[in-house]
C-alpha cells in the first residue's frame, strides 16, 4: 500500500487529465463539467483556475508556448494559461458527444477521443490532431474514450475505452501516427470499478485509475496486477507523474454521479491527490503545432 496526500482541495465535479509541465514545474488538469483549467505549483503551493465558455476536456503544453486542448466542439489552441482559446478544428459539433481524454504522442501530435453525453455505447471515436491542424479519425465505435500511454520507444500505444473493461494495445507508426495490429493487453473484472485515465512508468508498467473503484492500480503490460494505491473517494479519474524527478504520482478525482449521501461521506471527492509510488514516470510529450 502507498499513502496518498490531499494537495489541492478543489472538489471538481469532473477533475481529469493531469499533465506535468516540465518547463514550468507545475501540474495542469481540467474540470470538464466546470469548463475549467487548473494549475498547481508544488513549490509555492499556489492553485489557479481559469474558466472557458465550453467543456475543456484535456490540455497539453505546446512546444511554442501555450496549450492545445480538446473541447466540446473540437481542437483549440491557447497562447498561455486560460482563455482565449482559438478553435482550429471542429469535430462532431452537431452531435450529442464531446471530447474526453487526450495526450500528445512522442512525435508531437495530439491524440484525443470522444464520448456521448449519455455515455451511449459506440457513440464516440478516437482522433489524431496533427501539427498542421488536420484531423484524422483513428477508431470508430468508441463508448468512453479514456486512457492513453505509449511505450518508451513509441512503437506501442496503450488505450482504454472504459466500457470495454480492458487496455488495448496497437502498433504505433511514429512517422504517420497510424494504428495497426489491435489486440487486448489487459482485461479487467466488472467488480473493481471502471478503468479510466492511465499513465506509464519508466519500467513500462501501466498505472490505471478506476472510476468507482477508489484506486489507482499498477499493471504489467501482460496484465499482472502489481500494486494498488487506495484513495478516500470513490471516483478516481486519472493520474500523471510529476515533480522534479517525475517520482510523484498526481491523481485527479470527481464527484460527478455521487449521491448526496456519498458526497457527504467523501467530502474531498473531486480534489487533487499525490502519492510517492517509488518509481518514476516518463516525460509528458508536448504538442509541436
Amino acid at each position: 500500500m502507498t499513502d496518498v496526500e490531499l494537495v489541492v482541495d478543489c472538489r471538481c465535479e469532473l477533475g481529469e487529465g493531469p499533465v506535468w509541465h516540465e518547463q514550468e514545474m507545475a501540474l495542469y488538469w481540467v474540470n470538464i463539467n466546470g469548463f475549467e483549467q487548473h494549475r498547481f505549483d508544488p513549490e509555492s503551493g499556489e492553485h489557479q483556475v481559469e474558466n472557458f465558455d465550453q467543456h475543456v476536456t484535456a490540455v497539453v503544453p505546446r512546444e511554442k508556448g501555450g496549450f492545445v486542448m480538446s473541447m466540446r466542439d473540437g481542437f483549440a489552441l491557447t497562447d498561455g494559461f486560460g482563455p482565449p482559446a482559438e478553435m482550429v478544428a471542429q469535430v462532431e459539433k452537431e452531435t450529442n458527444t464531446r471530447f474526453n481524454d487526450g495526450k500528445a504522442d512522442p512525435a508531437g501530435r495530439f491524440i484525443a477521443g470522444t464520448m456521448g453525453f449519455d455515455a451511449a455505447l459506440g457513440a464516440g471515436a478516437l482522433y489524431r490532431f496533427d501539427t498542421d491542424y488536420s484531423v484524422t479519425r483513428l477508431l470508430d465505435g468508441v463508448s468512453i474514450s479514456n486512457g492513453l500511454a505509449w511505450s518508451a520507444d513509441g512503437s506501442t500505444l496503450y488505450y482504454i475505452d472504459t466500457l470495454s473493461f480492458q487496455v488495448e494495445a496497437f502498433d504505433y507508426d511514429l512517422e504517420t501516427g497510424d494504428l495497426s495490429n489491435r489486440r487486448q493487453a489487459i482485461e479487467f473484472g466488472r467488480d473493481t470499478g471502471y478503468p479510466d485515465g492511465m499513465s506509464i512508468d519508466e519500467e513500462g508498467f501501466l498505472w490505471v485509475a478506476f472510476w468507482g473503484g477508489s484506486a489507482v492500480r499498477r499493471f504489467s503490460t501482460e496484465g499482472k496486477l502489481d500494486r494498488e494505491i487506495k484513495l478516500p473517494v470513490p471516483n478516481v479519474s486519472s493520474c500523471a507523474f510529476g515533480g522534479p524527478d517525475l517520482s510523484d504520482l498526481y491523481i485527479t478525482t470527481a464527484y460527478e454521479g455521487l449521491s448526496p449521501d456519498l458526497r457527504e461521506a467523501h467530502p474531498t471527492s473531486g480534489s487533487l491527490y499525490r502519492a510517492s509510488p517509488g518509481v518514476r514516470g516518463g516525460r509528458a510529450y508536448r504538442f509541436k503545432g
